[in-house]
């Protein structure tokens, strides 16, 4: 039986008796599988390429980089490797082994010997051809020369005679290996026959499967009966990886004393770059019962929003997020769409995750989206694409995410954003990493992403065209609810025209309640605390509010909910810290004073504090 070949090789085996010239991109540097009833085999691009020309009847395969100018491959010592350098010299008529990397003029005299099928059967493979010019897009004479050259070339070469392999008439081809199709002109190969560029597909799951069952027989525990199970898991956790990376997790493994069932954590590694995962550590179950308690003391007056995100959490936690789909494991680890009224918790609630999962609210980092309503602005989360200003920079989101793997990323007012920035969203959600403007892979599993969003507070009036509440705040929650995700649903599926975005948030929208009068009074009597702490704290001043000034005093701020705990502070900041400040700062008193503010007037705008 045939041995099965990676699908691009056996595209370029069926086509060497019609095209001149390949240009394979993508995944080039990646090894490739060659199986047989009897085993797997990985081999590296051009050792795979020369299997296919070998079986062609082809004698040799000439190789050029800038770095190692020309070599002949095989370059083994043995009797095969001597054929292919005899074959090379009567084609070339010198041996190229002992000459200088050639300039692209040289090598256009080169590329002509090998395309001379009445030399012999001889192939040339171009590596790192996406360095052959400085600027596709401006060349200099040299290098438009040598590509018009190469592409008359491609034209007036003609195929040869067949041999026992192959009886018809086959080329002998060139090989440009690039990164991506268009590094080479676009004149070079429009309209041209003779080219066939082949792209270089990453590791679908069966390649990964068989990478893994291939590699599991250097760990320890390769031959356990749990084998296979592990051989899988590993395959699916590799997602995204190429084969060369799943090899090096293997060396990564290997150096750690990992077994088998230990490469899901190499993997991890790998990727992320990190060796402690704070989702594994044992005080992450104690934070988040102890923060069953202390969430709602800071995100006052929301038990539904703390519970629905406590219980999203646990599931975090136990690695559940995601269970349901076959593959869940590059998810990010938790993904949370805050909605409501303003001012009603949903940032202070997002730090309150921060502070419980990672330990403190610094690995919070926050996006306002209302800055990226412009399409050419999502190039601040993942870098400007090549050729543009700020290329060499990177993306704000990606670059961050890189430095620090596990931290919580809140994308306040994502309503605000442009349609095409939501569109990146999407293979975060679902695939958990994000490719950034230089092609670097920035991974999401260890991230907590939280969307808030104020969609559904208010609608537009089709009468009017007019925005009119939507919800109010004698509404019971059910009600409010029950508003709000049908506006976010309306708001996705019907103006965005992007279903599959809210299908990626599925149930874990979380919708939060208008500041009740008794909310109010407590988030009031925290932040007045925190207020006279701040003044002992900096001035040395101990202030103390008569119950009478203090009742007033919450009265004022409370009378107007509409902004929430928000609006309350800033009322507070009028009515007392103002104030406050101008007295202080008139009596110019000494550390260890004792201030008494025993009344509290107004005047129209202006606010007057008695002390004694």
């Amino acid at each position: 039986m045939e041995p099965e070949l990676p699908a691009f090789a056996r595209e370029i085996d069926s086509t060497l008796a019609v095209h001149s010239q390949y240009v394979l991109h993508g995944n080039i540097w990646d090894v490739f599988l060659r199986r047989t009833p009897e085993r797997a085999q990985l081999m590296p691009l051009r050792h795979l390429l020369w299997h296919v020309l070998e079986g062609a009847g082809y004698q040799f395969l000439l190789t050029y980089d800038q770095v190692d100018g020309l070599a002949v491959y095989p370059a083994t010592d043995d009797e095969a490797g001597q054929r292919a350098r005899d074959a090379a010299k009567q084609v070339l008529g010198e041996d190229v082994s002992k000459a200088k990397a050639p300039s692209l003029e040289r090598l256009r005299q080169y590329l002509t010997s090998v395309t001379n099928t009445a030399a012999g059967r001889a192939a040339c493979l171009v590596d790192h051809a996406s360095r052959l010019a400085v600027d596709v897009g401006r060349l200099d004479a040299a290098e438009r020369d040598f590509f018009l050259f190469c592409a008359k070339l491609s034209r007036t070469a003609l195929p040869g005679a067949g041999t026992e392999a192959r009886p018809n008439p086959l080329y002998n081809p060139i090989f440009w290996l690039v990164e991506r199709e268009l590094d080479l002109p676009v004149w070079f190969t429009a309209d041209n026959e003779r080219f066939r560029a082949i792209g270089l597909p990453r590791p679908d799951l069966r390649d990964r499967e068989d990478t893994a069952a291939l590699l599991a027989r250097s760990l320890p525990g390769g031959e356990d009966r749990d084998a296979d199970k592990h051989c899988h898991e590993f395959a699916e956790q590799a997602e995204g990886l190429t084969l060369r990376d799943m090899t090096g997790v293997t060396w990564l493994a290997r150096d750690r004393r990992l077994t088998l069932s230990g490469l899901p954590a190499a993997v991890r590694v790998y990727k992320l770059g990190v060796l402690d995962d704070p989702w594994r550590q044992s005080y992450l179950r104690r934070r988040i019962v102890e923060g069953e308690r202390a969430v709602p003391d800071k995100v006052v007056g929301q038990p539904h929003a703390v519970t629905k995100t406590l219980d999203i959490l646990k599931r975090a936690a136990l690695g559940l997020s995601g269970a349901q789909a076959r593959v869940s494991s590059n998810r990010p680890r938790g993904v949370l769409f805050f909605a409501g009224p303003t001012g009603v918790g949903k940032t202070e609630l997002a730090k309150a995750v921060a502070a419980l999962v990672f330990g403190n609210e610094n690995a919070f980092l926050r996006f306002d989206m209302s800055e990226f309503s412009a399409e050419h602005s999502g190039d601040r989360l993942i870098g400007a694409p090549p050729g543009y200003v700020g290329y060499e920079v990177g993306g704000e989101l990606t670059n961050a995410v890189r430095q620090q793997p596990f931290r919580v990323i809140l994308f306040d007012e994502i309503e605000k954003a442009h349609p095409r920035i939501l569109d990146k969203f999407l293979q975060i959600l679902e695939d958990g990493r994000l490719t950034d403007g230089r092609g670097a892979t920035t991974y999401f599993s260890g991230c907590v992403l939280i969307f808030t969003s104020n969609l559904g507070v208010t609608v537009t009036d089709p009468a009017t065209n007019a925005r009119v509440p939507n919800i109010d705040q004698q509404d019971p929650y059910e009600v409010i609810e029950s508003k709000v995700k049908a506006a976010i649903t309306d708001h996705f599926t019907t103006t965005l025209a992007r279903p599959e975005l809210l299908n990626r948030f599925g149930d874990n929208i979380v919708v939060f309640d208008f500041v009740s009068r008794e909310a109010a009074e407590r988030i009031f009597t925290g932040q007045l605390a925190n207020i006279l702490h701040n003044v002992h704290r900096e001035q040395d001043i101990t202030v103390e509010l008569s119950p009478q000034v203090r009742d007033e005093l919450c009265a004022w701020c409370t009378a107007d909910l509409s902004n929430g705990g928000r609006g309350i502070g800033t009322a507070l900041e009028s009515l007392l810290i103002n104030p406050l400040s101008r007295a202080l700062f008139d009596r110019d008193l000494t550390g260890g004073a004792l201030v008494r503010v025993t009344a509290i007037d107004r005047v129209g705008p202006d606010v007057h504090l008695t002390l004694t």
